[in-house]
């Protein structure tokens, strides 16, 4: 099994790419889940043509333990497994600590036992990497951590906390670092900024996106570019970034 933790800021492009990801690895005929651990609960909307799917913590919030597995995982588009952990209500709790009840709700439901996925793609909120954002990091979840950035400096900022938590981290037995994947906005000095952090966390950019309104176009129709434009160079890009992704990950 290919467990593999995507973080990044906020808005840097995160869920469309690992949504596009997803889709790609399922053609390759792959059995792909992909949890969203984000309380805004959106990571697999394109996968589910805009239909939100309730999330573990709201389960647990509504029936206690009176749900099953079907209730918390949802297929998608191209077959994909959905999850959203969920987090609290605004300002009533840790987004940290529902990450951590969702993952351990999923994990004594016997999710991974039962549909078996031959890959997780964890999709992480990665402003912070404290808590139970770090949940996927850790042994048992993530094998690899990939993390998106552009050339904007706020990008570059988080995604140099990140690979230090990942770089503290590395002696408990967590995920590992994988590589940057370079999800351009055409700012001045974009791969220049990029290639310089990745020498400054040894590590190296894995792949690079395109600004493209193909992906805008796709989002206005609620679906993945691997859907609404199969045929376009963006698609083409998801598919080998996908690839690269299995490569590394020692599977192809």
């Amino acid at each position: 099994m290919i467990k593999v933790a995507v973080y990044g800021k906020g808005g840097i492009g995160k869920s469309t790419t690992l949504s596009n990801v997803a889709v790609a690895l399922a053609q390759r005929n792959l059995r792909v889940m992909q949890i969203g651990c984000d309380p805004k609960a959106d990571s697999t909307i394109l996968l589910r043509h805009g239909e939100p799917i309730e999330t573990v913590l709201d389960l647990v919030r509504t029936r206690k333990n009176a749900f099953t597995l079907s209730d918390m995982v949802r297929e998608g588009y191209a077959g994909v497994l959905c999850v959203e952990a969920g987090g609290p209500a605004p300002g009533l709790g840790c987004a940290g600590r529902g990450i951590i009840a969702a993952l351990d709700k999923l994990k004594e439901k016997g999710a991974y036992e039962v549909y078996q996925p031959d890959v997780i793609l964890y999709d992480v909120l990665g402003d912070v990497v404290c808590g139970g954002f770090s949940m996927p990091m850790r042994g048992g979840y993530a094998d690899r951590v990939f993390i998106v950035t552009s050339g904007e400096n706020m990008a570059i900022h988080a995604a140099a906390n990140i690979a230090m938590a990942v770089e503290n981290f590395r002696n408990r037995g967590y995920a590992q670092m994988g590589g940057l994947i370079l999800n351009r906005r055409n700012v001045k000095r974009e791969e220049e900024k990029v290639q310089e952090l990745a020498e400054d966390i040894h590590s190296e950019i894995i792949g690079s996106l395109h600004r493209s309104e193909t992906v805008t176009d796709a989002e206005e129709v609620g679906k993945t570019v691997m859907e609404a434009f199969p045929q376009s160079e963006m698609a083409e890009e998801y598919r080998r970034l996908a690839d690269v992704i299995l490569d590394i990950c020692g599977r192809k």
